[in-house]
C-alpha cells in the first residue's frame, strides 16, 4: 500500500517537475499532534508515531524521527522502501543538510505551504535559490492521491470558566496588548491553537486528547478577530465572544485577510509557528516583528487558582490510577487482562472521576519487551495477555476541569530479575533525585538534567529522550518552553529559565530493546523559597501522589537520602490518597507506601 502510494505521489511531483517532496508530522498550526485530516505523513509512510518527517525524492525515500520512535519506525518500515533516519545518531544528516547534498542545480522543492512553518520555509527557500531552483509550495500534493481523506475536524467549543483559569479574557488581552505596544507591533497573528484556546478561555475537541480549536486570530490595540468554522458557533458562544468584544470570520479567510494588510502596519508573529504560506502572503512593505507570542510564557506560569485546581486534579488522578495499581497487584495471573483490556480499565477508572474530561493522550501500555518501546501503542496485532511476572510500563493521563496530568509508572507484576531490580531503582534514585532539587532563580532545565541522569551515566547508560517537559492547563499535555534536558539543539527549550508556577515533569528511564522498559514520570511545580542575601532561592512541589512499585526496589542501592526521600514521598502519598479509597484498597496502599 505505502509503496502504491510513494508511486502516485512520484507521478504528480513529476507532471510539475518537483525533484524532493517534504512531507511532515503538521497542520496548519506547527501542533505537535494532529487531527485525523492532516496525517499526510501517516498516509504516505505507515508509521503511526506522532513526530517524524517524510523527505520524497524520484528514486527514493526517508523518515527522520527522534529516539522515542527508532523501534517503532523501523517495524513500521519494513518493505515500505522508505529508510528510517533516526534523528540527532551520528552520521545522519539532518532534513536540511540531506534536501541541501540532493537537490540537483536548478530543482525544484516542493511542500504544502500551509504544513511548514515560516522560519523553515525561508530556510529552505534560501538553501534552494543557492541552487537557483524553485519551491513549489501552493498545492497540497498529498491530498490530490488521498481519495478518502477525512474531513476537517468542527468539534463543539466549551467556555472554560474562569474559577478554573483564574483569569479572563479581557485581562488576558489587556497583557497581550502591553506586550505588543513594548515590541513597537500594532498588529498581532496569532496560530498556535493551544495560545488561542488559553487566550480566549475556551476548549474544543479538533485534535484528539488536545481540547483545541482550529483558528487564527488577529489583534490589534482596538480589535480581536477570531478565524473558525464559523458554523461551530452556537447562540451561547456568540453571546460570550460579543460580550468580551471579539469578532468571527471564516476559518479559511485568514489568507486573503493577511494579504490585505496595510504597510502602515507593524505585525507580530512568531514565524516558527505561523505557517509559510501565511507569512510569505503578507506584502513585503509590512514591517513584520519575529518573535515568540507573549502568550506562551503567560500561559506556562500558572496562577494561584490554576495551581490549586492542579492539585485537586491529581488527587482524582491518583484514585484512579491507586486503584489501577490495586486491580493489577491483586488480580494479574487470576483473571484473564492484556496490554489493550488493562488500558481500558484505567481509563474507565478515570472517566468516573468528577470532571473528567477526557484522557490527555493515548495510553501507552506496555508489557515485557514492549516496554522498551518508548512511545508504544497496543493493537489487535500486538496485544499481549499480561502475566504474574516481569514489568509493566503505563504512561497516561487526564484532562479535568480543574486541570491535566501526565503519570507513568512501572509495575511489578510478580517476580522480577535483579537486573530489572537494579534499573527500576535508579530510575526512582533518578527521579527523586530531580524533584528534590533546589537552586537559586534564574537557572534552567539544562542545570537539572545531570541529577536525573547521573545514576545511569555512572554506569555508562542512557535514556534517548528528554528527561521532562511543561504541562499544558487542559491543552496540549507537552507545552514549552520550560523542559528538562542535557543537550542543547534547535528547538529545545532546555535553556529557558524556570519560573514560578512552571510546572513541569520528571521523567527518567531506561529501555533495553527486546527485554523491558521503565520510566517513572510525576509533575513537580517550580515554586519559590527563601530569599536571602544570596538570591532567591526555589524549590519543586511534587503533585503526582501515587506509589512507587516497592516489589521493584533495591533499598541496598539507594543512600540513606534518597531512602528519605522516597518514604517521605510515600507517606504523602498515603496521607493524600488513603482517606478516598475503599477500605481494603486503602489497607493495600498503606503496605505499598510503607518505608524502606
Amino acid at each position: 500500500m505505502v509503496k502504491d502510494r510513494l508511486k502516485e505521489l512520484r507521478q504528480e511531483m513529476s507532471k510539475r517537475g518537483i525533484d524532493i517532496y517534504i512531507v511532515p508530522t503538521a497542520d496548519f498550526h506547527e501542533s505537535e499532534y494532529v487531527g485525523e485530516h492532516f496525517k499526510a505523513r501517516k498516509f504516505i509512510t505507515g508509521f503511526t508515531g506522532s513526530a517524524g518527517t517524510a523527505v520524497i525524492t524520484m528514486e527514493e525515500a526517508g523518515l527522520w524521527t527522534d529516539g522515542r520512535y527508532f523501534v517503532q519506525a523501523a517495524k513500521q518500515l519494513k518493505d515500505t522502501t522508505i529508510e528510517l533516519r533516526k534523528m540527532g545518531e551520528e552520521g545522519v544528516p539532518t532534513v536540511d543538510g540531506y534536501i541541501e547534498a540532493t537537490l540537483k542545480e536548478g530543482g525544484c522543492l516542493g511542500f504544502d505551504g500551509r504544513v511548514i512553518n515560516g522560519a523553515w520555509g525561508n530556510r529552505l527557500l534560501a538553501m534552494v535559490e543557492k541552487k537557483h531552483g524553485k519551491i513549489h509550495a501552493d498545492e497540497d500534493l498529498i491530498d490530490i492521491i488521498w481519495k478518502d481523506r477525512p474531513a476537517l475536524s468542527k468539534a463543539p467549543v466549551m467556555i472554560y470558566d474562569d474559577k478554573y483559569t483564574g483569569e479572563n479574557i479581557k485581562d488576558k488581552l489587556k497583557k497581550v496588548r502591553q506586550k505588543m505596544e513594548e515590541k513597537g507591533a500594532t498588529l498581532h497573528l496569532m496560530s498556535s491553537l493551544y495560545d488561542i484556546a488559553w487566550l480566549l478561555n475556551v476548549r474544543g475537541g479538533d485534535i484528539s486528547y488536545v481540547p483545541v480549536v482550529l483558528s487564527y486570530l488577529a489583534i490589534s490595540k482596538d480589535s480581536c478577530i477570531w478565524f473558525l468554522q464559523e458554523e461551530i458557533i452556537t447562540p451561547e458562544l456568540k453571546e460570550y465572544l460579543d460580550d468580551n468584544n471579539i469578532t468571527t470570520r471564516p476559518y479559511d479567510s485568514f489568507y486573503d485577510y493577511v494579504k490585505e494588510i496595510p504597510q502602515s502596519e507593524t505585525v507580530l508573529m512568531d514565524t516558527k509557528v505561523v505557517n509559510y504560506r501565511i507569512c510569505s502572503s503578507i506584502a513585503p512593505a509590512v514591517k513584520v516583528v519575529d518573535a515568540e507570542d507573549p502568550t506562551v510564557l503567560m500561559k506556562a506560569i500558572k496562577n494561584e487558582t490554576q495551581i490549586e485546581n492542579i492539585r485537586k486534579a491529581h488527587i482524582k488522578d491518583a484514585v484512579a490510577m491507586c486503584r489501577f495499581m490495586y486491580w493489577l497487584k491483586t488480580n494479574v495471573g487470576k483473571i484473564p487482562m492484556t496490554e489493550i483490556s488493562a488500558s481500558d480499565y484505567l481509563e474507565k477508572l478515570r472517566r468516573e472521576q468528577e470532571n473528567c474530561l477526557d484522557l490527555s493522550f493515548a495510553t501507552i501500555c506496555g508489557y515485557a519487551d514492549h516496554g522498551a518501546i518508548v512511545h508504544y501503542a497496543a493493537t489487535p496485532e500486538s496485544d499481549v495477555s499480561l502475566k504474574p511476572e516481569g514489568l509493566l510500563l503505563v504512561d497516561s493521563g487526564g484532562h479535568y476541569l480543574e486541570g491535566t496530568t501526565d503519570i507513568t509508572r512501572t509495575f511489578a507484576l510478580g517476580p522480577v530479575t535483579d537486573e530489572m531490580k537494579d534499573m527500576f531503582t535508579r530510575v526512582c534514585r533518578s527521579n527523586m533525585n530531580l524533584a528534590h532539587a533546589k537552586f537559586k532563580y534564574g537557572c534552567c532545565g539544562l542545570n537539572f538534567d545531570i541529577l536525573a541522569r547521573a545514576p545511569f551515566w555512572d554506569i555508562n547508560m542512557d535514556y534517548n529522550h528528554g528527561t521532562g517537559h511543561g504541562i499544558g492547563f487542559v491543552l496540549n499535555v507537552h507545552e514549552g518552553p520550560n523542559s528538562f534536558h542535557w543537550k542543547q539543539y534547535p528547538g529545545r527549550t532546555a535553556e529557558r529559565v524556570l519560573e514560578e508556577g512552571m510546572i513541569t515533569t520528571d521523567e527518567p528511564g531506561i529501555y533495553l530493546e527486546g527485554r523491558f522498559g521503565i520510566r517513572t514520570e510525576n509533575e513537580l511545580i517550580c515554586r519559590k523559597g527563601i530569599k536571602n542575601e544570596y538570591g532567591q532561592f526555589m524549590y519543586f512541589e511534587n503533585v503526582t501522589y501515587v506509589p512507587i512499585d516497592l516489589d521493584a526496589i533495591d533499598p541496598d542501592q539507594m543512600s540513606p537520602q534518597e531512602k528519605k526521600y522516597l518514604n517521605d514521598y510515600h507517606a504523602m502519598v498515603y496521607k493524600k490518597i488513603a482517606p478516598l479509597l475503599e477500605k481494603d484498597e486503602a489497607e493495600w496502599l498503606k503496605e505499598y507506601t510503607r518505608a524502606i
